[in-house]
């Protein structure tokens, strides 16, 4: 059974490989990221320039994703494979090099931007299984150095148009620096007494030291399961002893568990904040990069007791 099966997982390749069209018949540079920020970064560096394909649905764990047969055309047709590395996408990165085409570059944002010894380890990502937290992407500075990683892969890959790649680029900048100013303003209204994050998935770890807050605790064990009996009863005692206001649950991550924690810790359960989930519909001015972080940060300083009037006029849509 086991050869049957990959007899047809070679002829499924084959097929797919072949049958490209649209993605591989263009002549414009073809790019394939992973989770919907790394793309929307992308897409605001490089504008109509590129045909770009994001192969991590949005509101789905990026953690446990594997691609899909169908999926291959897009990594054996790419150019430029940007994702994020930090180990996020270990099955991706394994089908993208056992398919790709020769001259292919596959550029790893998080490990060109934090050395090792900035890694964060925590309750999800237990430095013993050595995969260390890899949501760099909500500390605008990272995402910064994401840009600025992206230009230079496409000024690489396609020079011809360095001169718009540059352009966008440094426009884009512009509005992170703004958006990263912004953060730390609203996030500075929170009491310092609540400036303390209970959240279920461990996303928080390198936006907490950026902005002023700390991570105190995380529901979700590495494993991706719900917490055991023991793990709940010690985050209750940890939630009364710190007395935070709120704990935060996640788009992706939809747990019962969370509220009923909250409620027996006397504290609000809040199920909205998002890591790699855009908000809004597709096409919406809200579904960026910015907006994400917009949208939380919106959320973090209602529930905490600050003020988000610093957030007010920056602008969330794709660059035109």
């Amino acid at each position: 059974m086991k050869i049957v099966r990959l007899l047809w997982m070679q002829i499924i390749i084959i097929f797919l490989t072949l049958n490209t069209t649209g993605y591989a018949a263009s002549e414009k540079l073809k790019v394939v990221s992973t989770v919907a920020p790394i793309t929307n970064l992308i897409r605001n560096v490089a504008g109509d320039q590129v045909s770009i394909k994001g192969i991590v649905p949005e509101g789905t764990n990026s953690h446990t994703f594997e691609p899909s047969p169908s999926d291959i055309k897009y990594l054996a047709a790419a150019d430029l494979l940007i994702y994020n590395g930090l180990h996020l996408e270990i099955p991706t990165e394994k089908l993208a090099n056992a398919n790709k085409k020769p001259g292919a570059v596959f550029v790893k944002l998080g490990d060109q931007t934090i050395s090792k010894k900035e890694w964060q380890f925590d309750f999800s990502f237990p430095e013993s299984e050595g995969h260390p937290n890899p949501h760099l992407w909500l500390n605008v500075a990272h995402a910064m150095k994401y840009t600025e990683l992206i230009r230079d892969a496409l000024v690489s890959r396609d020079p011809a148009n360095k001169a718009d790649y540059e352009r966008r680029a440094n426009a884009y900048l512009m509005r992170l620096v703004q958006l990263d100013k912004a953060i730390m303003t609203a996030m500075s209204t929170i009491p310092e007494k609540n400036r303390k994050l209970v959240t279920y998935h461990d996303s928080w770890a390198y936006f907490c030291p950026r902005y002023g807050c700390e991570v105190i605790g995380a529901i979700q064990p590495s494993s991706f399961a719900d917490p055991s009996p023991r793990e709940m009863a010690r985050l209750i005692d940890q939630l009364k002893v710190a007395k935070v206001p709120a704990i935060f649950g996640s788009e992706v991550f939809p747990s019962k568990i969370m509220n009923q924690i909250g409620k027996e810790a006397g504290v609000t359960f809040i199920s909205t904040l998002r890591d790699d989930d855009l908000p809004g519909e597709d096409g919406a001015p809200e579904n960026t990069y910015i907006g994400m972080m917009l949208e939380n940060v919106r959320t973090m300083t209602k529930v905490l007791g600050g003020n988000a009037s610093a957030l007010k006029g920056i602008d969330p849509s794709n660059q035109k």
